[in-house]
């Protein structure tokens, strides 16, 4: 079985870092895509980045771009989420997923896409 789990989240001052990780295993497909998504309450839960697992492709929402990189190592299953310059906007719970075949809506963010899911870590950004 495809089992996902993220960890790494916590309470932050605004500008703080925090990095988190998806741990991956049960994967046997070629290709795939890991993407991290995030969810606030009260909102719609939304594509933060991904990668894809054949050319290490990435994606970031522009929300995002310049503050957080996303990269994998691959010997460890583990995909992570390197997030600085951190505001308090960036507040949701953040899920890690998996999309067995990669498809260009994945590869944007669609968090539909994704057919694996681990459970949730809290970011908290204090202003």
């Amino acid at each position: 079985d495809v089992q996902l789990q993220a960890s790494g989240g916590g309470l932050v001052q605004a500008g703080g870092s925090l990095r988190l990780s998806c741990v991956a295993s049960g994967f046997t497909f070629d290709d795939y895509a890991i993407g991290w998504f995030r969810q606030a309450p009260g909102k719609e839960r939304e594509g933060v980045s991904c990668i894809r697992s054949s050319d290490s492709s990435t994606y970031y929402a522009d929300s995002v771009k310049g503050r957080f990189t996303i990269s994998s190592d691959n010997a460890k299953n583990t995909v992570y989420l390197q997030m600085n310059s951190l505001k308090p906007e960036d507040t949701a719970v953040y899920y890690c997923a998996a999309d067995p075949f990669p498809t260009i809506a994945a590869m944007v963010g669609a968090y539909l896409e994704y057919d694996y899911w681990g459970r949730g870590t809290q970011v908290t950004v204090s202003s």
